[in-house]
């Protein structure tokens, strides 16, 4: 095979061909090297890459593999977000505050390198990864692989830039108000927000009072349902996800909705619309009973739930820095904000969160799915922000990914899956929100939509 269509084969197909003995686990990792080397200086979608030990790692693969044993990802890179502890690396949160490397894997890590993964590199972040575009004064701007005057957006911007460019075939996000879902969307591939607590986040457990969590985010579902079935922390039957991914999800009854969870007006513009009209239209032409109905949103929920946990989040991470003099003044400033919420005002977050998940739940006593809008808009352009302070960034960018947050507050999963490409010749996505635990449906019904419109195929100019 082509080293570029090895590159872009995508994780599943990987295993099977290393499974087979079709290519070996050095010379699979040696592909991914090599494009690292020659693209990711424009790119810059990894902070630190693994050369080393990802060879060691790849050489011992090989190894079982010859040996005859099989896991789910043996001997497949995946790239790993910096703000996950890889053993012996700094885990950097996007900040030259950051403390020494680690001495152990995060539970996330260590459960990948049980299903047989090469941990290929750590990919860039935002400042304490509080911002949807991945850009900080440490380590500077990761670009829009389609694009590269546009940011992937954030905070996996990384992670979604290096799977996008065929720099890694499958990598870790971690989502606390759309952080896996927006740059998934911006550079074209699956990205799935995992039900809080699927996913350990031990050492770093409860992130931003339980709004983040981690995910995958994949060229293909069923890259996606592999690294669920090998990351998953909450039990149930062996392989659940991948069988959900290969299974036709059944009839399914879906709400199609444009409301925006916030009572501050936002546009959402007219190519993401027309995405989800054309989405509806295919999910009735696949047998699903689809409807026009929006969530209950309360007005109050995002300002008075999700804003509290969020900005008192940053302000413990930015508090945990090694050396936090080193922390822009622009994170210095919304963490200051964080921290007027006392401790006794987040219990009382945390105690109101019940009520709102119940009343914005509710559409789903009669709906399986809810589909909303990816974002709102494109991806801003690199440096759109550089001179913004804490508030005008926070409000600019709301405007352009108001779909997120809301199902951060209610914990339950949801998926984005590639659409189509705006006026900008950009990407886009519709949002799969799913029941709560429900990742099953949501992978079922994207495989479906996966194979009525492909996307894994295309592949951006820098790749």
């Amino acid at each position: 095979m082509d080293p570029s269509d090895l590159a872009f084969a995508g994780a599943a197909e990987q295993a099977r061909m290393l499974a087979d003995g079709e290519i070996t686990a050095p010379m699979l990792l040696e592909v991914y090297l090599e494009r690292i080397e020659r693209l990711d200086s424009d790119l810059r979608a990894y902070r630190v890459v693994r050369y080393d030990g990802a060879r060691e790692e790849a050489e011992a693969a090989q190894q079982r593999l010859d040996a005859g044993e099989r896991r789910p990802l043996l001997g497949v890179p995946v790239a790993i977000k910096d703000d996950a502890d890889v053993a012996g690396e700094v885990t950097s949160y996007g900040t030259g505050a950051h403390g020494p490397a680690v001495n152990s894997d995060s539970e996330v890590v260590r459960r990948l390198r049980a299903a047989g993964a090469v941990i290929i590199g750590k990919t860039n972040v935002p400042e304490l990864m509080i911002m949807p575009f991945t850009e900080s004064l440490s380590y500077g701007a990761t670009r829009n692989p389609w694009n590269l005057s546009r940011t992937p957006g954030g905070s996996s911007g990384g992670s979604a830039a290096a799977v996008a460019a065929g720099l890694a075939p499958l990598a870790l996000g971690s989502d606390g108000g759309g952080s896996i879902r927006i740059p998934s969307t911006w550079c074209g591939v699956f990205g799935l927000k995992t039900q809080r607590h699927r996913i350990s986040q031990e050492p770093h457990d409860d992130g931003w009072y339980g709004l983040s969590v981690y995910g995958p985010i994949a060229r293909s579902v069923m890259d996606a349902a592999l690294f669920l079935d090998a990351t998953t922390a909450i039990p149930g039957p062996e392989g659940e996800f991948a069988a959900a991914a290969a299974r036709a999800p059944g009839r399914l009854r879906i709400a199609l909705s444009t409301k925006t969870p916030t009572p501050l007006p936002v546009r959402c513009g007219k190519p993401q619309l027309t995405a989800l009209e054309q989405a509806g239209a295919l999910l009735r032409d696949l047998g699903h009973d689809v409807v026009i109905r929006d969530p209950e949103y309360p007005p109050w929920a995002i300002y008075s739930n999700f804003l509290p946990r969020f900005l008192r989040g940053i302000s413990d991470d930015a508090d945990g820095q090694a050396h936090p003099q080193y922390l822009e003044p622009r994170t210095r400033n919304i963490a200051k904000m964080g921290s007027f919420f006392s401790d006794r005002r987040m219990a009382a977050v945390l105690a109101a969160e019940s009520a709102a998940s119940t009343r914005i739940q509710s559409i789903f006593d009669d709906v399986d799915v809810v589909v909303t809008p990816g974002t709102a808009t494109g991806p801003s352009r690199i440096g759109a922000y550089h001179r913004r302070g804490g508030i005008a960034t926070l409000l600019l960018v709301a405007q352009r990914v108001p779909y997120q947050q809301v199902w951060n507050l209610t914990g339950q999963p949801a998926a984005v899956v590639p659409w189509d490409f705006d006026g900008d010749g950009l990407p886009m996505s519709v949002q799969l929100v799913g029941r709560p635990y429900d990742e099953a449906t949501l992978l079922s019904l994207a495989a479906q939509i996966e194979v009525a419109r492909p996307w894994a195929h295309r592949r951006p100019p820098l790749s």
